[in-house]
């Protein structure tokens, strides 16, 4: 039995047969560079469509990604793309002079958010604050607690990440690769620092900067937002001191190693000179 995949891959076929794009299944194999008999045998099920099958034909016939792999969305992009889902807009919280503002999702907050992004009353609820860079004027923001070591030494327990929504439109494109992210998923809230795959397997891959967090993946049809982190705010404010000790002690490190090596150089030639003189009275008698 075909995979999900395999069989909105040949509906799209016959979409676009049905509608004159292509005239034939050798035809299309021809475009895309496949061989004709690699694509009857994915239509007569012998096998699954490949990712490298996939991603040209999204290339060469504008075919749907988010169609092809949750089943959403037209077959074909039109001129306004296409979203995820049919979820209702962004809820965000403006001023009394209609300037949005930043909403704060502290940690307390975050199991349930992904069940209640669109749940007006309980986003209104939650902190708003504003920030003067000019930034931040445009678009939406949120921002997000930090909870947890998976991404240290970039971000703390305790810190606070501004960020900038990411269209569903945009996804596909829009997510570079090893940019920081805030994910939400129908399991609730992640900050990673992201792969995009979405147009060759429909995955994002989820990296943590602490090596002792074993990268995965997420499917497209468990992602709810993407958020771009833009700021960090820390709580903790090192010293003059602490700043030293965190550059300067290596300095400090590599001054002493040199002169511990010249030590043991002078040495060595000390007593090289010494093995020298008593070789040559040797060889006067």
């Amino acid at each position: 039995m075909q995979g999900e995949v395999s069989l909105r891959f040949i509906q799209s076929l016959e979409y676009l047969k049905s509608t004159k794009k292509i005239p034939s299944i050798r035809q299309f194999s021809i475009t895309i560079g496949i061989h004709p008999q690699c694509i009857s045998d994915v239509v007569r099920g012998k096998r699954e469509v490949n990712c490298d099958i996939l991603s040209k034909t999204i290339k060469h016939f504008n075919v749907n990604p988010i169609f092809l792999y949750t089943g959403k969305g037209s077959v074909l992009l039109n001129n306004n793309s296409e979203h995820v889902s049919a979820d209702p807009i962004l809820t965000i919280v403006t001023d009394e002079k209609g300037e949005e503002k930043i909403i704060h999702v502290p940690v307390a907050a975050q199991a349930g958010y992904s069940n209640n992004i669109h749940n007006a009353i309980f986003i209104q609820d939650l902190p708003t604050f504003s920030l003067p860079d000019s930034r931040y004027n445009a678009g939406t923001h949120r921002c997000f607690d930090i909870a947890g070591d998976s991404m240290e030494p970039t971000v703390y327990s305790g810190d606070k990440v501004v960020c900038s929504f990411i269209e569903p439109d945009n996804w596909f494109n829009g997510i570079r690769a090893n940019y920081v992210y805030v994910i939400i998923s129908r399991e609730g809230v992640v900050i990673k620092r992201v792969i995009n795959n979405l147009k060759s397997n429909g995955t994002l891959s989820l990296i943590s900067d602490n090596n002792f967090y074993a990268p995965y993946e997420i499917e497209l049809k468990d992602i709810v937002e993407v958020w771009q982190v833009s700021v960090k705010i820390s709580p903790f404010m090192p010293s003059p001191g602490h700043i030293r000790n965190g550059l300067h002690n290596e300095v400090d490190l590599l001054k002493t190693t040199i002169t511990d090596q010249s030590e043991m150089i002078k040495s060595l030639n000390s007593t090289v000179e010494k093995l020298l003189k008593i070789n040559r009275t040797s060889t006067v008698r």
